[in-house]
């Protein structure tokens, strides 16, 4: 007999997705202790187990892999060829549909390309009288520097996206926002300004000139930043730091943070980061092509699923998960493994601990919506300042 963890193991499905399809009656173990509940599996179901993974990864519907398994453990072959093979008509139906609209989508962009071409040379006129004199900004330098701390950890590294390769300086009025993101997470702050009563100005500092630039903020004065042309400068008295940013257009991120009112917990930051630190994780293998992990798409936070187990695989890493739950009184616990159930919300743990560094305050206000709507970390004393973390959902 096997036990859950060694089929996951063996199996390649992870201890989750194995409670799940017990549940689901896909795949029942042969014998569950009645005092502890653990699930054991007879040697026979490995194969059985194998052959579940496989379809999964293939697509096909729970319905149609209840018959396989079925037809496949009575040697009913001509069963299991049938559904094989109209599962497959399937997937080739469903390519050839996604090969139409993707091409009806790419006539579409041509299109706008075309008559957005027609506006390009005033649109760059425009752009060019905007920033024909330099702006400069007068920002405090503990505030910029703490606004700078509060966003860098969300900077993408993805170099398919080079235009989340740095962080949004959002220059409108006398607030300067600073923004970054990677789909998984985004980062928001924002900081006083002053010398600026034009049109509103962004532009992308790449990572390392923002790197630079925090090197600079160490007093108390104001420093100078200044758009000219396509370069960006800091301007801290003696020293400076200067570069190009990057030509790109930012997503706008306005529309990510009206975020559903979820719930609010007031969390005190070292006890919460202790609990994370120690407490279980989640964290069976995950292969890549067995998940579908949430992001930033389209204007809109969307969260995703886990198949197989409990690590997902962001930016090409795997990472573990921490389950978190708010209960009756108001504060969020760390739910153990297998502590299940509707308002669990899973997140990249690595992550969260970043989030709550980067929010510099020992209370912070966690707020958790639907198991699918990102995570929000705000200050107390100011919720201009936030975070944004991607859900992982749990079930298959």
């Amino acid at each position: 007999m096997r036990s859950i963890g060694e089929m996951a193991r063996d199996s390649g499905l992870g201890v989750s997705a194995l409670r799940f399809y017990d549940r689901a009656g896909v795949l029942v173990p042969a014998w569950v202790d009645p005092v502890s509940g653990y699930r054991w599996y007879a040697p026979e179901q490995l194969d059985e187990a194998r052959l579940l993974a496989r379809l999964r990864r293939a697509g096909m519907p729970l319905a149609d892999i209840r018959l396989v398994l079925a037809g496949w453990s009575s040697a009913e072959t001509d069963l299991v060829r049938g559904l094989l093979q109209a599962h497959l008509r399937r997937l080739e139906l469903g390519l050839s549909d996604a090969r139409r609209e993707f091409s009806t989508l790419r006539a579409t962009l041509d299109h706008r390309e075309n008559a957005m071409a027609v506006s390009s040379t005033a649109t760059a006129t425009a752009t060019a009288t905007a920033t024909a004199t330099a702006v400069r900004l007068s920002v405090p330098a503990p505030e910029l520097a703490a606004a700078l701390d509060a966003v860098r950890f969300a900077v993408g590294t993805d170099p398919d996206l080079p235009m989340l390769g740095g962080v949004l300086f959002d220059v409108e009025g006398d607030a300067l926002r600073l923004v970054a993101t990677d789909r998984y997470r985004m980062a928001v702050a924002r900081t006083s300004a002053a010398g600026h009563d034009g049109p509103r100005v962004q532009a992308i500092v790449p990572a390392p000139l923002t790197d630079a630039m925090r090197a600079l903020l160490s007093g108390d004065e104001a420093v100078g930043f200044i758009v000219d042309g396509a370069r960006v400068t800091l301007d801290a008295g003696d020293r400076q730091a200067a570069g190009q940013y990057l030509a790109y257009d930012f997503p706008d991120y306005r529309r990510l943070v009206h975020l559903p009112s979820g719930r609010r917990a007031l969390i005190d930051v070292p006890a919460f980061r202790r609990a994370l630190e120690t407490g279980p994780v989640r964290a069976s293998a995950v292969r890549e092509d067995e998940q579908r992990g949430g992001e930033m798409r389209g204007g809109e936070m969307r969260g995703g699923d886990v198949r197989g187990g409990d690590v997902r695989e962001q930016e090409g890493a795997s990472h573990g998960l921490s389950v978190l739950r708010v209960i009756a009184d108001g504060t969020v616990t760390v739910c153990e493994d297998g502590d299940d159930g509707p308002n669990n919300v899973a997140v990249n743990r690595d992550y969260l601990l970043d989030a709550l560094t980067a929010g510099g305050r020992d209370r912070l206000v966690l707020e958790i919506g639907a198991p699918t709507a990102p995570l929000a970390i705000r200050r107390t004393d100011d919720e201009t300042a936030f975070s944004l973390l991607m859900p992982v959902r749990l079930d298959d």
